[in-house]
């Protein structure tokens, strides 16, 4: 079956940030105090007018603001950034903009320009309402911070928020991770991500890594965790994702469900589909944010493997046949519902049996199934999940 386009969404990457967290491995960089606001937005408006001709006539279903901290940037220039990304490639009816944002940054003034400008979902980096374990954590707040963050975003007219909340931090016993989800809770936010603490390669945790929590300590807080929000009616529809009234992470959705989605900004990722071509490809760009704004000027066009240029273009990847079972996998399984079966002729071009015979043999230990026309990991597969993707592993 040839491929169909599936929606498209767009990612922008802010780099800079207060200060870097030591558990940090994401492409972000301490900010001074003359962050090149309206030169990044420029090349920002540049990137993507390159890559306008990659969504192919789709509209966007979505926008994220990752970083770093977006927050970081005056409401001016998200408004910018926003306005666009409507006039370069245009949006949904519906669509969904998120903003990550640190408390660390809430000034009442800005967020109300960041809800004028047209962001509709705010996610705030909380991690943590102990003091003891933010400080641990290198955060710039603490937990009044935090919660006065939730009361200024509420009085700018966010009524979809998300919560990010880590758990297994350093020095931290079950009570204090149920004491932070109580917490949690108790300001009421739409959605609430919450995911345990993992020390990465690159981070100043890896080079000196502190105390965790012991393994039977880490297993006591994720059951007694989930069953605190489920009964709060939190609805867990993926690893670390939990939403009330069915306000999913519509962003996040798409990258699970094998969508497509542009990536601007240094070192943003992004995933195309060319059906015309039969290829599905992943593309890159440069990292640094010095290099990156040079590149505008640099006249130096990347052409990818898929033969689209971009002066900001640092590298591309063709999915192979071979590697397209675990990249779509390793996706659609994170979410408990799966994805519908047809989404795997449609986004990857393959058939179910091209997932044999590592699925016919996971389907008999009850890893996985597929259950009313979607791919999925049973309750027993979503615990062992690394387990069912080593099985596609070898590509």
């Amino acid at each position: 079956m040839s491929l169909i386009l599936p929606p498209l969404s767009l990612y922008i990457h802010i780099p800079w940030c207060i200060r870097k967290c030591p558990y940090c491995d994401f492409n972000s960089h301490q900010a001074n105090d003359d962050i090149p606001e309206q030169d990044y937005v420029n090349a920002l408006r540049f990137d993507l007018q390159q890559d306008a001709e990659l969504a192919q006539g789709r509209k966007l279903a979505s926008i994220f603001f990752g970083g770093g901290t977006p927050s970081i940037f005056s409401a001016n220039a998200i408004a910018q950034i926003i306005k666009d990304a409507e006039n370069i490639i245009g949006f949904e009816p519906d669509i969904e903009i998120t903003l990550e944002a640190n408390p660390g940054t809430f000034e009442q003034e800005k967020f109300s320009g960041f809800r004028a400008a047209g962001v509709n979902r705010l996610s705030i980096g909380i991690q943590s309402f102990n003091d003891v374990q933010l400080k641990l954590l290198g955060r710039v707040h603490g937990r009044e911070e935090a919660l006065r963050a939730v009361d200024v975003a509420r009085k700018a007219g966010f009524d979809n928020i998300n919560l990010d909340l880590m758990h297994g931090l350093p020095e931290q016993s079950v009570e204090d991770a149920k004491a932070d989800l109580a917490q949690a809770i108790a300001l009421a936010p739409e959605h609430i991500s919450w995911y345990q603490l993992t020390i990465e390669q690159n981070t100043a945790f890896y080079s000196d890594p502190p105390i965790l929590p012991f393994e039977d300590t880490l297993a006591d807080i994720q059951d007694e965790g989930q069953s605190m929000l489920a009964q709060a009616g939190y609805e867990q529809y993926e690893i670390s994702a939990y939403a009330k009234n069915k306000q999913r992470a519509r962003h996040n959705i798409n990258y699970w469900e094998f969508g497509d989605y542009l990536g601007i900004g240094a070192g943003a990722h992004g995933k195309i589909t060319q059906p015309e071509k039969s290829l599905i490809t992943r593309l890159w760009k440069t990292r640094l944010p010095k290099h990156y704004l040079d590149s505008v000027t640099s006249n130096k066009i990347s052409t990818n493997l898929a033969g689209h240029q971009n002066v900001f273009g640092a590298g591309s990847d063709i999915l192979s046949p071979s590697s397209l079972p675990l990249d779509f996998l390793m996706n659609v399984l994170r979410l408990n519902d799966g994805a519908p079966v047809k989404y795997l002729a449609e986004r990857t071009g393959l058939d179910l049996g091209s997932l044999d015979p590592q699925w016919n043999e996971l389907t008999q230990r009850g890893l996985v199934e597929v259950f009313e026309g979607k791919l999925r990991t049973t309750a027993l597969g979503r615990r062992f999940l690394n387990r069912v993707l080593e099985a596609y592993a070898g590509g």
